[in-house]
C-alpha cells in the first residue's frame, strides 16, 4: 500500500485557501443535533443513511432466512408453522429485492457520484432527502405489519389470485402492495437526481469519454429504474384496487387476466436483476485498476456493454413465464434474447481478465472480493443460460435449481462486489482503514460458506425438490443436502457478523488512512477523507480518465465560484463546458414533513379510500412550504 497523500485538490498554495475552505465549510455544513438530522440535504449524509438502513433491512431478511433454513434442515420439522413460514419466505425475498439490493446501490450512487464527477451536491437535494424518508417509512411499515401478524405471505412476486381478494388474508397483501408504492416512488426520485447530476453537473473537462465507469453504471441503473419501476407501481396499484375497491383487473370470472400481473411484474422484475447487478460491475471496473496498477482495458467496450445490458434487460421478462402456456414461437424469441444478454456481460469479463493479465495484482481484501465475484457470477451466469432454454426451464421451473441460480446471480453479481467496495471505500467514509486480516478471513468464510449453502440447491432442484415448500417427507433423498445448505447459510451469516465487528472496531481504533490510501485514480480520492461538507474547496478541471494518475503535482482548478453561498457549476451534457453557476438549496424540514404526509396517506389508504382525499391537503401544504421562496440567495436565484 502506498503512503497516504494529501488531497490533490487541496495543494493550492494561495494564502487565502484556508480561509476559503473555512467559509465554504460553514456555508455547506449541516447543523448538529436532531434538527440537522431531520433537515440535511447533504448527499453524503443521505447516502450513508441509505446504506446503513439497507444493511439494517438485510439483517432482518437474513434472520428470516436463518429461520427458514433451520426449518428445512431436516424432514418433517416444526420450527415454525406453515403460515409463519409463508410470511418469512415473503418477507425475506421482498426485503432483499426492494429494501436492500436496490436502495444500497442507490445509496452508494448518491454518495459517490457527486464526488466522482467533481461537484458539490446532487441535483434536487431536497428531493434526495424526501426519497430517503419515503424509503425508510415504507420499509418500517412492512416490518411493523409483520410483527402484528400482518406480514406479506404471497411471495415477493405476490402472484394473483393468491394475493387477490379471494385468497389474500386480512391486510397482508395490501401492506405489500403499498410498500411497492413507497419504495418505487423513492427509487424514481433517486433516478431523476442521478440522471440530472451526471448530465449537467460534471466538473469542467469531464467529457463523456472521461466519465468514470462506476458513474456510467449508476447512470444506466437510473435509466433502468425510470423505465422499469412504473410497471410494478401500476401492477401493485391495480392489485390494491382489486382488493379494496372491487375492481377486476385480475379477476378471471369478471373478464380480468391473471397473466396480466405476471407480464407487468416481470417486465419490472427482470430489469430489476440488472438494476442490482450493473452497479456491481461498475464497482469491479472501478476497483480493479487500483489493485493491478494499470488503467482498465477496454474502457469504451465496458461502457457500451453496460448500456447494452440495460437495454436488452427489458426484452427477457417472458422467460419467467415459459410454463404458463404462451405461444411457442414467442418463447423461442425470448430464449434467444435471454441467451444473447450474456454477450455484453462476457465482454466485460474479458476486459477485466485482460486488465488483470496486463497488470501487477495486489491481493488486498477488495481485490479478493473481485476474484470471488468472477468465480461466483460465472456459475450463476452459466445456470442462467441453461434456464433460458424452454425444455430445461420446464423441468427445473419452481425447483431449488432456480433458487440456486437466483442467489448465485444476485449475491455473486451484486453482494460480492458490494463487500469489496465497502473495504475499498470505507476510508473515504470514515478516514480509517478496515482491518486487512479480518477482511481476508471474512472473504474466505463468505466464499466457502456461500458455495456450501447454495451449490447443493442445484442438485436438490435436479432431484425434484420444489421451492416454497414448508417441509418435506423423510422418504425423499433431500435431507443431507438440505442440512449442508443450512450449515452453509449459518456460516454465511457469520461472515456478515465478522464484517460488522470489523467496522465497529475500525471506527474506534482503525488505522488512519489519509486522503488516498490506495493511490486510486478517480476524483472521489481527491477530496478529504471523510469529505468536507462542500466536497471540493476548488472545483477540479478534469484532463484525463484517471485524473489523479495524470496530474500528480499541479492540479488545474476552476475559479469564479462565490464563497458566500452554496454554488455549483452547470456544464454541457457532451463536453462539460461550463454554462452557468447554480445555487444549491439550503437545509429544509419540509421534505421530511412531506414524506410523513405522503406516508400517512398511503398507509391510511390501506384501510379507507377516503385517506387519499384527506391526505391531499397536508401533502399540498408541505409542498407549498417546500418550494416557497424563503428570501435567501439560494432561493432567489
Amino acid at each position: 500500500m502506498s503512503a497516504p497523500r494529501d488531497a490533490a485538490l487541496l495543494r493550492d498554495t494561495s494564502p487565502d485557501l484556508d480561509d476559503l475552505r473555512a467559509r465554504l465549510t460553514a456555508i455547506w455544513d449541516t447543523p448538529r443535533g436532531l434538527w440537522g438530522f431531520l433537515t440535511t440535504v447533504d448527499h453524503k449524509k443521505i447516502g450513508i443513511r441509505y446504506i446503513v438502513t439497507a444493511f439494517f433491512f438485510l439483517s432482518l431478511a437474513g434472520l428470516a432466512a436463518m429461520v427458514m433454513r433451520t426449518q428445512l434442515a431436516g424432514p418433517n420439522r416444526h420450527v415454525v408453522t406453515p403460515d409463519l413460514y409463508d410470511e418469512l419466505f415473503t418477507m425475506h425475498g421482498t426485503t432483499m429485492m426492494f429494501l436492500f439490493a436496490v436502495p444500497v446501490m442507490e445509496g452508494i450512487g448518491i454518495y459517490f457520484v457527486p464526488l466522482m464527477i467533481g461537484t458539490r451536491n446532487v441535483a434536487f437535494p431536497r428531493l434526495n432527502a424526501f426519497s430517503y424518508w419515503v424509503y425508510l417509512f415504507g420499509g418500517l411499515m412492512l416490518w411493523v405489519a409483520f410483527l402484528f401478524n400482518q406480514g406479506a405471505d404471497a411471495g415477493w412476486f405476490s402472484y394473483v389470485p393468491l394475493a387477490g381478494p379471494l385468497y389474500g388474508i386480512g391486510k397482508r397483501s395490501d401492506f405489500w402492495a403499498q410498500m411497492i408504492t413507497y419504495t418505487e416512488l423513492s427509487a424514481l426520485a433517486v433516478a431523476v437526481e442521478i440522471i440530472t447530476t451526471v448530465f449537467k453537473m460534471r466538473a469542467p473537462g469531464m467529457t463523456l469519454d472521461r466519465i468514470p465507469i462506476f458513474v456510467w453504471s449508476i447512470l444506466v441503473m437510473a435509466f433502468m429504474i425510470l423505465f422499469a419501476m412504473p410497471a410494478v407501481m401500476v401492477s401493485s396499484t391495480m392489485l390494491i384496487l382489486d382488493r379494496l375497491e372491487a375492481t377486476h383487473f385480475f379477476d378471471v370470472s369478471a373478464g380480468g387476466d391473471v397473466l396480466l400481473w405476471q407480464h407487468l411484474f416481470w417486465f419490472f422484475g427482470h430489469p430489476e436483476v440488472y438494476i442490482i447487478f450493473v452497479p456491481g460491475t461498475g464497482m469491479v471496473s472501478t476497483m480493479l485498476p487500483v489493485f493491478v496498477r494499470r488503467p482498465t482495458f477496454g474502457h469504451l467496450a465496458i461502457v457500451v456493454s453496460l448500456m447494452a445490458t440495460g437495454f436488452m434487460s427489458f426484452g427477457l421478462w417472458v422467460h419467467h413465464m415459459f410454463v404458463t402456456g404462451l405461444p411457442r414461437l414467442g418463447e423461442s424469441f425470448f430464449t434467444a434474447s435471454s441467451m444473447s444478454i450474456a454477450v455484453p456481460t462476457g465482454v466485460q469479463f474479458f476486459c477485466w481478465l485482460a486488465t488483470i493479465w496486463g497488470g501487477k495484482p495486489r491481493f488486498d481484501t477488495p481485490f479478493l472480493f473481485i476474484l470471488g465475484f468472477i468465480v461466483v457470477f460465472v456459475i450463476g451466469g452459466l445456470s442462467g443460460v441453461m434456464v433460458a432454454s424452454v425444455p430445461l426451464d420446464t423441468q427445473v421451473h419452481d425447483t431449488y435449481f432456480v433458487v440456486a441460480h437466483l442467489h448465485y446471480v444476485l449475491i455473486g453479481g451484486a453482494v460480492f462486489p458490494l463487500l469489496g467496495a465497502i473495504y475499498y471505500w470505507f476510508p473515504k467514509f470514515t478516514g480509517r482503514l478496515l482491518d486487512e486480516t479480518l477482511g481476508k478471513v471474512h472473504f474466505w468464510l463468505a466464499l466457502i460458506s456461500f458455495n456450501l449453502a447454495f451449490f447443493p440447491m442445484h442438485i436438490l432442484g435436479l432431484e425434484g425438490m420444489p421451492r416454497r415448500v414448508y417441509t418435506y417427507p423423510s422418504d425423499l433423498p433431500w435431507a443431507d443436502l438440505n442440512l449442508l445448505s443450512t450449515i452453509g447459510a449459518l456460516l454465511f451469516a457469520a461472515s456478515f457478523l465478522l464484517l460488522f465487528v470489523n467496522i465497529a472496531v475500525s471506527l474506534r481504533s482503525g488505522a488512519l488512512s489519509g486522503d488516498n490510501p490506495w493511490d486510486a485514480p478517480t476524483l472521489e480520492w481527491a477530496a478529504a477523507s471523510p469529505p468536507l461538507p462542500q466536497n471540493f474547496t476548488r472545483i477540479p478541471l478534469v484532463t484525463s480518465r484517471e485524473p489523479l494518475w495524470a496530474e500528480r503535482r499541479d492540479w488545474p482548478v476552476v475559479g469564479g465560484l462565490r464563497a458566500d453561498r452554496r454554488e455549483s457549476v452547470i456544464t454541457r451534457v457532451t463536453d462539460a463546458v461550463p454554462q452557468m453557476l447554480d445555487s444549491s438549496p439550503q437545509i429544509s424540514i419540509w421534505p421530511f414533513i412531506a414524506a410523513i404526509a405522503s406516508s400517512l396517506t398511503l398507509l391510511g389508504s390501506i384501510f379507507t379510500g377516503w385517506a387519499v382525499i384527506g391526505g391531499m391537503l397536508p401533502i399540498a401544504v408541505a409542498l407549498i412550504f417546500w418550494f416557497w421562496p424563503k428570501g435567501t440567495k439560494e432561493d432567489e436565484s
